[in-house]
């Protein structure tokens, strides 16, 4: 069994992680690590898991994360990047779900999140966690930066048409939506129900944290730079993401259906829908899949995809397990091939 701690799991993206950990066959959770609720029992927080765990909470400083094999941090950003280099020197492999090591430049980071990097030579170390796209990287990894929410979307919708040359790299648009709980699980007036129900709205407009993510790998799949404008949106539901994204297509292209269906015809959790319908958000709940369409309205020079992922699996914690399952060389799909959750 391989031995599993995850720091900082009172959060949506923690009790994703332990939702999906907990029913991982190869998976014992060994440690949960928590400031604010050390000692507290995991199912007293988390009804959702009473009968599947006995664990407490403990405080990072008592926990022996040094003696698991594989330790996630479910932590906001500048935590992780404390505690890494120590747990690297361990030996142990850790998959980082915050932002700090997403970014390959530590001075691109401090630009967008305003403080030093704290292990700066670590971020051209860790392997950035998309795999469809850095599968092999990921696989000889010990740390690994699990992509954002919003990344993951328009990543996935783009890579077909960036890889194969189809798209003007200056000239893509994303327009994106997300549940409140991509917001987190702190209390805060903007994610009161009076405040997000009956309401829609963007946010972010003249600058997001996940724009340089985003351009850095698209930039990688069309080897070359690329200029994105994002528009992140907030939805009035508990979770999902939808991306629109517009790319200007350089020629007449062929069939752009054939052309994601074939980019995706190996990928366990890519969803090429057919020709003519359309992702919804409650079609991949609860799921770690990413459903696709393509279209190009009224045969012009535009092409739109559309994609939607569940923020917290896809988008997250079931990515993370994805990423830890091919580090250890598990069949890819263990314990991430529930069905998604209707209505």
């Amino acid at each position: 069994m391989v031995s599993v701690g995850i720091v900082g799991a009172t959060g949506y993206t923690g009790i994703e992680l332990l939702r999906l950990l907990l029913q991982h066959p190869d998976v014992s959770v060994r440690t949960v690590t928590s400031r604010g609720e050390a000692g507290r029992r995991l199912d007293d927080l988390f009804p959702t898991l009473r009968g599947h765990t006995a664990l407490c909470f403990e405080a990072p400083a008592d926990a022996d994360l040094r003696g698991c094999d594989v330790v996630f941090f479910a932590t906001p950003h500048n935590v992780a990047m404390r505690s890494v280099p120590d747990l690297l020197d361990a030996g142990v492999r850790v998959i980082d779900l915050s932002a700090d090591y997403r970014l390959r430049d530590p001075g691109l980071w401090s630009r967008w999140y305003g403080e030093p990097h704290a292990s700066p030579g670590l971020c051209e170390q860790a392997e950035y966690g998309l795999p469809e796209f850095n599968r092999n990287g990921i696989a000889g990894a010990q740390l690994v930066a699990c992509p954002g929410c919003y990344p993951t979307a328009v990543q996935l919708g783009f890579m077909p048409l960036l890889t194969s040359g189809r798209v003007d790299p200056g000239q893509l648009i994303a327009s994106c939506a997300s549940g409140v709980s991509g917001a987190g699980r702190q209390a805060k007036i903007s994610g009161l129900l009076s405040e997000v129900g009956e309401n829609f709205k963007a946010y972010g407009v003249s600058g997001h944290r996940h724009l340089p993510e985003i351009e850095q790998g698209l930039g990688q799949m069309a080897a070359r730079p690329v200029q994105l404008t994002f528009v992140p949106h907030l939805a009035p539901m508990s979770r999902g993401i939808l991306a629109t994204l517009f790319g200007q297509l350089r020629s007449t292209p062929d069939d752009l259906q054939d052309l994601f269906e074939t980019a995706y015809r190996d990928e366990p959790f890519v969803d090429v829908l057919p020709a003519g319908q359309l992702p919804e958000t409650r079609h991949v709940r609860g799921s770690n899949r990413c459903q696709i369409g393509v279209t190009r309205p009224q045969n012009r020079e535009t092409v739109v995809v559309t994609a939607a992922i569940d923020n917290l699996s896809k988008g997250a914690a079931g990515q993370a397990i994805q990423a830890m399952n091919i580090m250890l060389g598990l069949a890819e799909v263990r314990g991430l091939d529930g069905i998604s959750v209707a209505p």
